[in-house]
Order: C-alpha cells, then sequence, then structure tokens
C-alpha cells in the first residue's frame, strides 16, 4: 500500500483495489485539500478540519462510504473499528469526542488517533497496542502534545510512528513544530518523504522507526 499526508490529520491509504482518506479538512486553513477518489472516508470528530468529507469523490456514483461513528466496518478489503476517546483531557467538555481508527490493510494495521487530547486508559490500549503503523498527533494546544505522544508511542510499540497534526508552512493553526516532538522522542527529523510505500514484510522488525511525511 502507499501512505500520502495532505497536513493535519488528513491521509491517504491506498490499498490495491480500496483507497481510505482520513480527516479531509476544508479549504480555510491554509493547505491543499486532499483529493479522491476514496471508497472510504473516516472522520475523528466534527470539526472542519476534519469532516469535509463532501471534498472527496467516490470511486463510483454512490459516493465514498463515509465512517463517522465508532464501530465495526468491512469495505472492500479494508477493516476498520473505531474506539470512542475524546478530543480533550476532561472526557469532551472542552472539545467533544474523537474516535480513534484501527485499519487492517493488506495484512498491515493502521491506528490513526484523529485528535486525541488525553492518555489512554488500559482497555483501549488494549485495542491498539502492538499496531504495525501509528499515526499520532504531536503538535499540542488542541491534541497530544510532543511528551503526551511520546509516552504513548512508549505504550502502543508500534513498527512504524508517523507523526501527524503539527506547524507545516501554510497552515493557518498555531501548532507546535515536529522537530519539538522529534527531539523529545530523541529521532532525527532531517528526512522527508512525500510518498510512502508500506508492506507488511517490509516494516521494521527489531526495532521501532520514525517516518517524517511532507505535505503533498
Amino acid at each position: 500500500m502507499y501512505l500520502t499526508w495532505y497536513g493535519q490529520s488528513c491521509f491517504k491509504i491506498q490499498g490495491a483495489d480500496t483507497t481510505v482518506v482520513t480527516d479531509p479538512f476544508d479549504k480555510t486553513y491554509g493547505l491543499k485539500t486532499a483529493r479522491g477518489p476514496a471508497d472510504i472516508v473516516t472522520i475523528s470528530h466534527d470539526h472542519t478540519d476534519h469532516n469535509a468529507a463532501g471534498l472527496i469523490k467516490g470511486t463510483s456514483d454512490k459516493g465514498p462510504f463515509i465512517i463517522d461513528r465508532a464501530g465495526e466496518y468491512e469495505v472492500g478489503s479494508v477493516f476498520v473499528f473505531g474506539l470512542p476517546t475524546w478530543h480533550d483531557d476532561s472526557e469532551g467538555s472542552e472539545r467533544g469526542p474523537n474516535i480513534v481508527f484501527r485499519f487492517e490493510v493488506e495484512g498491515v494495521s493502521i491506528v490513526h488517533l484523529g485528535d486525541l487530547g488525553h492518555s489512554l486508559s488500559n482497555g483501549a490500549l488494549e485495542k491498539i497496542e502492538g499496531a504495525d503503523v501509528l499515526l499520532i498527533p504531536v503538535g499540542g494546544t488542541y491534541t497530544l502534545d510532543a511528551k503526551a505522544a511520546t509516552k504513548i508511542i512508549s505504550q502502543v510499540e508500534p513498527r512504524l510512528v508517523i507523526p501527524m497534526h503539527y506547524k507545516v508552512p501554510g497552515l493557518k493553526l498555531n501548532l507546535g513544530t515536529v522537530d519539538t516532538f522529534c527531539k523529545e522522542l530523541g529521532v532525527s527529523s532531517g528526512e522527508r518523504v512525500k510518498k510512502l510505500k508500506i508492506t507488511k514484510k517490509e516494516l521494521p522488525a527489531d526495532e521501532m522507526k520514525t517516518v517524517i511525511m511532507d505535505v503533498v
């Protein structure tokens, strides 16, 4: 499969026969919006930098299958599990709910934390620990910051970490930088990737790897 990043929490996960777009944002945030078509669009929460599903065309006349609630789904060759969480550390009283999604694509498990704003309970961790790929917000302000993200990474123990939801050129939001996160995690922030190929057999076997993506 191939992974591309549009900024914020918006990724395109492109499998052999099924394509997913996560958390598409609208045109007001200073970045180019996601481009379809897609079979599935997931929405972690109902804020305009995450819920612009109407901008994504489907692969058929019916449009993409939109998942904006927790639960289990199977669309094409992709299995999706949505776990209810919160956008803040006060059970949603400040920013409302958030959905963590776990995708199974071509034998690879990908966890997308959306705009998670709190540490995870043991029960929630059981649902996502050992994921192959972790897409995690690191920019703070509205989500986990670098320190909180690093703690969750140590709990989930993914094979591949991809930070998201941080300050990039053009973004009209005040977020922390990926350099701050990389310093906290103790990894380099130098090399950037625009399109990432992911296969089960090529995932790191004995150590965790962090990949910094460029906005497409």
